[in-house]
C-alpha cells in the first residue's frame, strides 16, 4: 500500500548563517542566529512557512547560557503560536538529528504538518565581549576550560580529564592499538581523513575556514599548529570559537506539495537510530569501540535498507579523528571518499551542539545539486556518548509515512562487555589500557595520563608528571605501542604515578 502523503516526512527548507564582524560588539548572539538560519530556511522553502509552524525545537546552546531556555524566544522570534516548543536536554552533538528524527515521527503520526529545527553557538562574540570586559586574551576566556564559581575538580579532573578534547584521545590511542597501525600509519589516516575535510570546507561557502591543509600539515605539530592532547593537534580538533547558526524546516509531503514546492527540492527523511555510552566516560567496557556507535550505525542502515556501497554521501561526525575512524569501520566507508558535506567540526566550524544541523543543510543541498540519492548523517556528543544517525534520499525511503522506535539502547547494552569497577587509590601493578598526553601552549608537555588496567581487571587512573621525559617520550614518539604495557602505579603526593615497568 502506497505511504499517505500526509505522514512522509520530507525536507523543504535548510538555512545557515556565517556571523563574524570586525567589532565583537556588532557579533549576534545565539538567539539572533537561530531566528536568522530559520528565516533563510524559510526563504530557501519559498516563504511563509514559519507563522504556520506546529513545533520549534531548538538545540542548547551554551555561549550566552543566562538567556536558556530560548526555544519559546525562539517561536516568538519567527512569529510562530506552535503548540510545541521545546529544546534538547543538553548542547549534545546528536541533538540536531534526534530533533529531526523526533519531528519526522510526528508528522508521521499526524500530530503536526510543520516543525522547525534550530540551533547557534556564538562563542566567538561571548569570548570576545568577555576578554574585553576583563581586559584579558580571549584564549582566557574559552568557556569549555573553565570551571563553575567555586567548583571544586574531581577524581576525573585532577588527572587532566575536563572536557571532550581531553577524553577522545583516550579513544584515539586505544583505536590506533586495536587496529594495529603504528603511530605514524594512526596519523596518516587522520591526516587524510582531515585533508579531504578541509577541502569540502574550502567549496563550502557557509563553512568557517576556507584553507585546504595537506595531511601533512594536519597532523604535524608546529607553531601555528600546536600539540593539544596527544597525539591531536590544533587542527585536529573542534573549533568551537565560531558565530554559526543553522535550521532546517520539515512537513510533510502532502503540505509541501499543497504549497508548491518543486519535487526536485524536496527531500525525504529516512529512519533514524540512537543509542549511548554511559554518561561517565570512566564506566565504558573499552575504548577501541564503541558498542552504542555500531549499533546506531548498524541498524540505521538496516532501517533504510542501504549499505554503504548504496550511499552516495556521509557525515561522520568530526569531532576528533578517533570517532569517524570508528564510524567509517562499522560502515565500510572507505578512507579514499570524503566522510563530510559540510567540511567537519575543524574547517566547517564546531558549533557545540548544533554542528549538526549544519551538517542536515548541506546534505539537502547535495541531494537536491544531484550530488548523490542518498545520505547518511551521523552525530556524536558529549564524551563519545551519544548517538544517533539516519539518512536522507531525494526519493521516499523504505518506512516513509510510518512512525517509528529509534531508542534501540536496550541492544546497546546487551552488546557491551562487563565494565571495569574503578579503583581510585590502587597501588600496585598496572598495564596501560589507553593513555594521552597533555601540552601547553608553547608545546611543552604539562603532563600525562594513564587509564590503567590492574591484575584483577579493574581500572585505575595514574598521572605521568611531566618531569618523567623519558616516560613522557615512551607515551609520544611511536617507538613502540604504550597500550598493553606493563607499569606500577605508586603514590606520590595527593596523586597516583604511572611508571613503567624497568
Amino acid at each position: 500500500m502506497a505511504a499517505d502523503p500526509e505522514k512522509v516526512a520530507v525536507i523543504v527548507g535548510v538555512g545557515q548563517v556565517n556571523d563574524r564582524p570586525a567589532d565583537p560588539m556588532a557579533g549576534k548572539d545565539a538567539l539572533g542566529l537561530m531566528i536568522a538560519a530559520l528565516e533563510e530556511a524559510d526563504k530557501d522553502a519559498g516563504g511563509g512557512w514559519l507563522a504556520d509552524v506546529d513545533s520549534v525545537a531548538v538545540v542548547q546552546q551554551i555561549s550566552f547560557r543566562k538567556d536558556n531556555p530560548l526555544a519559546q524566544k525562539v517561536a516568538d522570534g519567527i512569529g510562530s503560536t506552535a503548540a510545541i516548543v521545546y529544546e534538547s536536554v543538553g548542547p549534545n552533538g546528536d541533538s540536531p538529528i534526534l530533533l529531526l528524527n523526533e519531528a519526522a515521527n510526528r508528522i508521521a503520526r499526524g500530530e503536526i504538518k510543520i516543525a522547525a529545527v534550530t540551533g547557534g553557538e556564538a562563542l566567538r562574540t561571548a569570548s570576545q565581549r568577555a576578554a574585553i570586559a576583563a581586559k584579558t586574551s580571549v584564549a582566557d576566556q574559552n568557556p569549555l576550560r573553565t570551571l563553575s564559581k567555586g567548583a571544586k575538580p574531581g577524581y576525573r579532573q585532577i588527572y587532566g580529564l575536563a572536557t571532550p578534547v581531553d577524553v577522545y584521545p583516550l579513544y584515539e590511542n586505544a583505536g590506533r592499538a586495536a587496529y594495529g597501525q603504528t603511530l605514524d600509519e594512526g596519523q596518516r589516516e587522520s591526516g587524510e581523513i582531515w585533508s579531504r575535510f578541509s577541502e569540502i570546507a574550502a567549496q563550502t561557502p557557509a563553512a568557517w575556514i576556507h584553507a585546504p591543509k595537506s595531511p601533512q600539515e594536519i597532523v604535524e605539530p608546529t607553531a601555528d599548529n600546536r600539540p593539544i592532547a596527544f597525539p591531536y593537534t590544533k587542527l585536529m580538533v573542534a573549533n568551537s570559537s565560531v558565530n554559526q547558526g543553522a535550521g532546517f524546516i520539515v512537513t510533510s509531503l502532502a503540505e509541501a506539495r499543497r504549497r508548491g514546492v518543486p519535487e526536485e527540492r524536496i527531500i525525504y527523511v529516512g529512519r533514524g537510530a540512537s543509542a549511548h555510552e554511559a554518561d561517565d566516560f570512566l564506566a565504558r567496557d573499552r575504548y577501541d569501540t564503541s558498542p552504542s556507535m555500531e549499533v546506531c550505525l548498524r541498524r540505521t542502515l538496516e532501517f533504510n535498507e542501504v549499505t554503504a556501497d548504496d550511499l552516495d554521501l556521509v557525515e561522520l561526525y568530526s569531532c576528533f579523528p578517533c570517532v569517524p575512524k570508528m564510524a567509517r569501520r562499522v560502515i565500510g566507508w572507505p578512507v579514499e571518499k570524503p566522510a563530510t558535506v559540510f567540511g567537519g567540526l575543524t574547517f566547517g566550524g564546531g558549533p557545540i551542539g548544533n554542528y549538526m544541523a549544519h551538517a542536515v543543510a548541506e546534505m539537502v543541498d547535495a541531494l537536491r545539486a544531484g550530488e548523490g540519492e542518498k545520505g547518511l548523517l551521523f552525530a556524536n556528543g558529549g564524551f563519545a556518548t551519544h548517538n544517533h544517525a539516519i539518512v536522507l534520499g531525494t526519493k521516499p525511503l523504505p518506512g516513509a509515512g510510518e512512525a517509528h522506535a529509534f531508542d534501540l539502547q536496550a541492544e546497546a547494552d546487551a552488546a557491551r562487555g562487563a565494565v571495569p569497577e574503578l579503583v581510585k587509590d590502587y597501588s600496585g601493578p598496572a598495564e596501560v589500557e589507553t593513555y594521552t598526553v597533555f601540552y601547553n601552549r608553547d608545546g611543552s608537555a604539562k603532563a600525562g595520563v594513564v587509564v590503567a588496567k590492574l591484575p584483577d581487571g579493574k581500572r585505575t587512573l595514574a598521572q605521568v608528571p611531566a618531569s618523567d621525559a623519558a616516560t613522557i617520550a615512551f607515551l609520544s614518539d611511536g617507538s613502540s605501542e604504550p597500550v598493553g604495557t606493563a607499569g606500577q602505579v605508586v603514590a606520590e603526593g595527593e596523586l597516583m604515578v604511572w611508571k613503567r615497568a624497568s
